[in-house]
């Protein structure tokens, strides 16, 4: 309220300022009076009318220059007085806002002190209900400890006539407390350890049955629930030409085209009497990929010369790196393995294109994992990390055309390389034997890819190797002294030797067993595993007289 009644006087003085400037002004900016001219005696009567009329000209003009001030300055004044009306307004506003926010403001302080009041209230509530649990406890505590006393009390009576019984029993029975408690104790540990004896032979037989036959079954539902593909990999690409004169152009003038291609992507081509097509050979399934995508190319342009086909070949390899690293991060997506290293992801993609024994080495990775998860799963492992394990195992194979060595063991270098877990690292580089197996992951790492490996249909060699290798497996067991005669059965995955039961005895056909499937290891190469059996007949004869 003070502030509006200082804005008043203060308008007040503003109006009259301007009144005081207004007057100021109408003074000074009035004419001066003409002085009287002096009556000369020669002027004549003619020039007064004259002058008297500019002198009233000049205060007439005198006038209206002072209404146009004094209407100025109530315009002035005016616009003031509305201003000063609009700030009162605007000052009256304020205030009425101001009144209406101290009302809020109290409302809301009383009702924050009722709040208090109410929490002071419980809080009060709450400090005596502590006060009556805290003699409760109190009291409770007080019962314990009599309870306590009343309890050593009675222990020590018991204790008082616990002797007096031991010393009853010890005139009794003519022994020491001492020489009791070692018969007693000699008396139970013959009796624990015939029942863990027993135990023990029944446990270890109870898990023997039931471990073969709960690995029986883990593989089995570890094989039925994997479903892939037939070995399809050969060593001949075929590539469709949209006519038989696309022949003549691939092979050039003199021959030029076709031996640029040959020179360039290292594979043959080879071009027959099959009508609209030609054969790509290649041992190397890359370089062969490489250069089908190559000549596919070459055929879709037209234009086939030696500068077109090497331009055609960068680009083919280049789309094959790409096609194997987007490969490996397909692998990986399948697995569900989201935190590998980008270089071993580019090793797996670079393993679309390998084969062994026919079967594609990325599709057996994946096959691997899938059954390793499987027994993990059912044994209660960590399958996330059997994954790694086997999908990891033949990485090896990426690099054994550049690094001499195992692929096992290249492999294993590999992974500990890029930061892979010990137990990784070590299913790699066991699961062909090359290292004494030492954790489980590394067994279901080598279960896995036998499964992989040796299911009907994975894996296919050539007839010529395969005849070769049936042929050296009988020569070695022929080599062994005793031997009568020797079969290879189930396509060469199992040989059965026939002994001279005179010759050798059971122990030495064992010895046998053992000395020719090391033997196998180390000379040849084959899928899966070899079944050796030695059977010895055993004849008994009598004479009848």
């Amino acid at each position: 309220m003070s502030s509006t009644i200082s804005l008043v006087f203060v308008v007040i003085g503003v109006l009259a300022l301007l009144a005081a400037v207004t007057v100021m002004v109408i003074a000074l900016r009035r004419p001066p009076r003409a002085a009287a001219p002096v009556a000369s005696p020669q002027a004549g009567a003619e020039d007064q009318p004259e002058a008297l009329a500019q002198a009233r000209a000049q205060v007439d003009e005198a006038h209206r220059d002072a209404d146009q001030i004094r209407s100025s300055a109530e315009a002035d004044a005016a616009a003031l007085l509305r201003q000063a009306e609009e700030s009162a307004q605007k000052i009256g506003q304020a205030h009425r806002e101001a009144e209406e926010g101290i009302r809020l403001a109290k409302d809301e302080l009383g009702q924050l002190r009722s709040d208090l009041e109410r929490r002071e209230s419980r809080l009060a509530d709450r400090e005596g209900r502590l006060d009556s649990e805290l003699h409760k406890l109190e009291q409770r505590s007080a019962d314990l400890e009599q309870t306590k006393a009343e309890l050593a009390s009675e222990r020590t009576e018991m204790e008082r006539m616990e002797e007096q019984r031991r010393e009853i029993l010890e005139r009794t029975a003519g022994l020491t407390a001492s020489q009791a408690k070692a018969e007693l104790v000699a008396g139970i540990e013959n009796q624990a350890k015939r029942e863990a004896a027993l135990l023990v032979r029944d446990t270890e037989n109870e898990a023997r049955r039931d471990g073969e036959t709960r690995a029986r079954r883990i593989v089995t539902l570890a094989i039925q629930r994997v479903a892939s593909e037939q070995t399809s990999e050969s060593v001949v690409s075929v590539l469709h030409l949209p006519g038989d004169e696309m022949k003549g152009r691939i092979i050039g003038r003199e021959g030029r085209n076709i031996r640029s291609f040959e020179s360039v992507t290292g594979v043959n081509l080879i071009i027959d009497d099959t009508p609209e097509a030609v054969l790509l050979s290649c041992f190397d399934p890359v370089r062969r990929e490489v250069a089908r995508l190559t000549l596919e190319r070459l055929v879709l342009d037209g234009r086939i010369h030696p500068q077109r086909i090497e331009e055609a070949y960068e680009r083919s390899r280049d789309e094959v790196a790409q096609l194997c690293v987007r490969s490996g991060e397909d692998a990986m997506v399948e697995l569900g393995i989201t935190d590998m290293h980008p270089e071993l992801v580019t090793l797996l993609g670079q393993l679309r294109y390998r084969t062994s024994y026919g079967q594609n080495v990325l599709g057996h990775l994946i096959e691997s994992a899938h059954i390793a998860s499987i027994m993990a799963s059912e044994l209660g492992m960590d399958a996330a990390l059997l994954k790694r394990c086997t999908v990891l195992h033949d990485i090896g194979k990426a690099l054994t055309h550049e690094v001499e060595g195992s692929h096992a063991l290249i492999g294993a270098e590999i992974a500990r390389k890029y930061g892979e877990a010990a137990d990784v690292v070590h299913a790699i580089e066991a699961h062909h034997n090359e290292v004494e197996v030492k954790t489980v992951e590394a067994v279901l790492t080598q279960a896995a890819d036998a499964i992989s490996g040796g299911r009907p249909g994975a894996r296919r060699e050539s007839l010529e190797a395969y005849v070769k290798r049936l042929e050296r497996l009988e020569q070695l067991a022929s080599a062994r002294e005793g031997v009568d005669k020797v079969f290879a059965m189930q396509a060469g995955r199992e040989i059965r030797v026939m002994v001279k039961p005179d010759q050798v005895d059971d122990i030495q056909a064992q010895v046998i067993a053992r000395d020719l499937a090391k033997q196998v290891e180390e000379e040849l190469t084959y899928p899966g595993q070899i079944r050796v059996t030695i059977v010895r007949e055993s004849r008994a004869t009598e004479y009848a007289r």
